[in-house]
């Protein structure tokens, strides 16, 4: 039995009986191409950089100065 990477990527149109070729019906944080070395294989999503000096918002540092909250009916 051979199995192969959903190069394709996330398919939720069918059944999994009846998925179409190299697509999956369950992925989360993969992506086709590895990060490090650029080939087509499989690879994890790449993390998120730390935004500022690292220190968590709301701290003494990165307070927070406002909240809002914006509705909009078209």
């Amino acid at each position: 039995m051979d199995i192969f990477f959903s190069i394709k990527g996330l398919h939720k149109g069918f059944v999994t009986e009846k998925q179409p070729p190299l697509t999956s019906f369950d992925i989360s944080n993969v992506r086709p191409y590895d990060a490090l070395s650029n080939r087509l294989r499989g690879g994890q999503r790449p993390g998120l950089d730390k935004w500022g000096a690292g220190t968590q918002i709301g701290a003494a540092e990165q307070p927070v100065v406002a909240m809002c909250t914006v509705s909009s009916v078209v």
